[in-house]
């Protein structure tokens, strides 16, 4: 669900427009953090979500402008030289980025944000915006991550071996994130993460 901005008014405590908070969530690709955003925004409607932008193909079900904005190498390119991406990375051949005047617009106006980008994003990101508060998504293990992979389909041998090789590299940075949360239940899941994001919003 997406947010009217205009509706949504946040007051700091000296009275004035709060400024909005950034949340970053990143997972080794098959980890659920796209599902787990999305049931968070279910249950925070007034937050704002940052869609990014990609040169991949759409997915079965994927909308553009809801998932993604999917676009081509020379758009995306033409957007590096031109400073338009707060973070971008390319990662199993593809282009991934978020346009830094989503994200600044959002806190400006007072708005909470989720970004689900991975960890390289996430590394830009942060410091650019270094109050953002970084949450990691972990798999169960890796075998349950490989059968979630395999289940969704797409991928051939040597793609899922490329994977799950970025997988792990991802899962070691997990310390880099101020919290970690195993997606082994996913209701369990939804309400962990519920009650991180809330518990920033509400001292703040």
């Amino acid at each position: 669900m997406t947010p009217n901005h205009s509706a949504v008014t946040w007051k700091g405590r000296t009275g004035g427009q709060r400024r909005g908070r950034l949340f970053i969530v990143s997972a080794p690709s098959g980890a659920g953090k796209t599902t787990l955003c999305a049931g968070l925004l279910e249950r925070m409607p007034d937050m704002a979500r940052s869609v990014s932008y990609t040169t991949r193909e759409p997915r079965p079900g994927e909308k553009h402008g809801l998932d993604y904005f999917f676009i081509d190498e020379d758009t995306f390119r033409n957007g590096i030289d031109a400073g338009r991406w707060v973070e971008w990375a390319r990662v199993h051949e593809n282009y991934y980025g978020t346009a830094a005047d989503t994200i600044e617009q959002s806190l400006v106006d007072g708005i909470d944000m989720i970004l689900n980008i991975d960890v390289q994003g996430a590394d830009q990101i942060s410091a650019r915006f270094p109050d953002c508060v970084r949450i990691f998504i972990m798999p169960p293990s890796l075998e349950e991550l490989k059968r979630r992979l395999e289940n969704r389909g797409g991928d051939d041998e040597a793609a899922m071996k490329v994977r799950m090789a970025a997988a792990e590299k991802e899962m070691a940075r997990k310390d880099n994130y101020q919290h970690v949360l195993v997606n082994d239940d996913l209701d369990r899941a939804i309400e962990e993460l519920t009650h991180i994001v809330s518990g920033y919003r509400t001292s703040s």
